[in-house]
């Protein structure tokens, strides 16, 4: 890739994180599936390298960059067979929202951790009876005194086990008259009142699925994201839940693109040394056009989504929130949509042998239709496009 494209800090930066990838490889995550347990090796080393808080202020222990720089780092750990899911929550989603909306007590007590990696933020959004509708999030915050009464379920909530804290979206109780206010809060894992319990999925995982109850959970008034109750306090409070939501939804949808062409280009590579080598009527595979040329389109596929990728991620650090928005979903979708592709060619290349735990692929069929689904399925995004960027009427 040239520096056209990519400067040569990113350039630097993908080649460093590459190597520490692959000293774990795929051998490591399928071990810490098998064991039930997080990378937690992976995730303490690219702690202490830095890479977990490349997005996040220096000033905070970060490295000052972007979601463009912590999008090659999740990309380059797909693409070595690690990896880490909680990139997407806890730096990207998180860390995003306290560095841009948290108060100066807020930002002291996480950004270092979350940069380091030596604390974890979840993220908790989707209800059992929301989906992909946050309009009709019920998980309310009350006042009681100065303190606030959290109450509501989460669902498909990430790492809640490993986590320190959850950041929940809920809503002020007035929004139930119609008016849309989410806020945004700094839950413990450990408060009295919550609950979770892991939900039992067929996709295997070193990061777990949770249910969280949230039974009246009590949180002083600084756990609110930005304090305060209105604009006049900053970016912060009650009226400007909205705000911090969409701003940390566009680095999801940019991450989830990285960890789509990581795991893209992990298949891929294993389809074309195999490809390269496998011999049968005294030619290598690879030599025929029913391979090669999928294989080729896969890999077309996946640079494509790539390109849209670091231009949302381009956006999204110059501080164009709106253009962020339509450019972070065409790349989740095009990442998603070219991660399946490339899976599925790589398994079909191999035959029989891309079932076999022995080459590593049949789990990335499921593992990679969680791009497809999440944080937002393809069929919302295409809505989103056609009415936000084509301007088509809705439909709902």
């Amino acid at each position: 890739m040239t520096a056209v494209i990519e400067s040569e800090e990113h350039q630097a930066l993908r080649s460093a994180v590459a190597a520490l990838g692959k000293r774990y490889g795929r051998d490591y995550r399928t071990r810490t599936v098998a064991e039930g347990k997080p990378p937690a090796a992976l995730w303490a080393e690219a702690g202490k390298l830095g890479y977990l808080g490349v997005n996040l202020p220096e000033e905070y222990g970060g490295g000052g960059g972007g979601i463009a720089e912590l999008s090659i780092v999740l990309e380059e750990l797909g693409a070595a067979g690690s990896p880490l899911l909680m990139l997407v929550v806890s730096p990207a989603i998180c860390g995003t929202v306290i560095a841009r909306f948290g108060t100066q007590d807020q930002k002291r007590t996480w950004l270092p951790g979350l940069a380091d990696g030596t604390r974890l933020m979840a993220f908790g959004i989707t209800e059992p009876d929301a989906g992909s509708n946050s309009h009709r999030i019920t998980t309310t915050a009350r006042r009681d005194g100065t303190d606030w009464l959290l109450t509501g379920r989460k669902v498909f909530i990430s790492g809640v086990d490993i986590a320190d804290a959850v950041l929940v979206v809920g809503r002020t109780e007035d929004a139930r008259t119609g008016t849309l206010k989410p806020c945004l809060f700094i839950v413990p894992t450990d408060a009295e009142g919550f609950h979770k319990r892991p939900i039992d999925m067929e996709l295997n995982a070193a990061e777990k699925q949770f249910e969280l109850v949230l039974d009246d959970v009590r949180l002083p008034a600084d756990a609110l994201v930005g304090g305060g109750t209105s604009h006049a306090f900053g970016s912060g409070g009650e009226d400007a839940g909205l705000l911090q939501l969409f701003a940390g939804l566009n680095p999801e949808r940019i991450m989830t693109a990285a960890f789509a062409i990581g795991m893209g280009r992990h298949a891929l590579a294993k389809a074309i040394e195999y490809a390269r080598d496998r011999t049968v009527w005294k030619a290598p595979i690879g030599a025929h056009q029913a391979i090669a040329h999928p294989l080729a389109q896969a890999h077309i596929d996946l640079e494509l989504a790539r390109l849209m990728m670091q231009k949302a991620a381009l956006l999204y650090d110059s501080g164009d929130d709106t253009g962020a928005g339509e450019a972070a979903n065409m790349a989740k979708y095009a990442a998603a949509e070219a991660c399946v592709k490339a899976v599925d060619q790589a398994v079909h290349t191999l035959g029989g042998n891309g079932l076999t735990r022995e080459y590593g692929l049949a789990s990335l069929i499921t593992a990679a239709r969680v791009a497809r689904i999440a944080p937002v399925s393809r069929e919302m995004i295409l809505n989103y496009v056609s009415h936000q960027s084509l301007g088509l009427p809705k439909s709902y």
